[in-house]
């Protein structure tokens, strides 16, 4: 009974001993967590900058799109003006 007694208590011991975490175990998780903190904050930013980059393009291209309606009016006025010349020299 005694060797049982003493057997467990080492079996005890050395599985308390190998189940806990060493300090270079906590070392390497903080490691591993502060990594993981700054590739986060990269892809923030990443993220920040190509909202601000998708904002420019939608602004450029609202101004574009005015640019080419003002283009097609501009057309179009001078467009019927020609005709409207055409049609008095025809009936000359």
């Amino acid at each position: 009974m005694k060797k049982t007694i003493k057997l467990s208590m080492l079996t005890l011991a050395f599985s308390l001993i190998t189940a806990c975490a060493t300090n270079s175990d906590v070392e390497h998780l903080q490691s591993q967590v502060n990594g993981l903190d700054k590739s986060v904050k990269e892809a923030s930013n990443d993220a920040n900058q190509a909202q601000s980059t998708a904002t420019s393009a939608a602004a450029t291209a609202e101004a574009a799109e005015t640019a080419a309606n003002k283009a097609t009016q501009l057309s179009q006025e001078a467009n019927n003006k020609l005709d409207s010349k055409f049609k008095k020299s025809m009936r000359k």
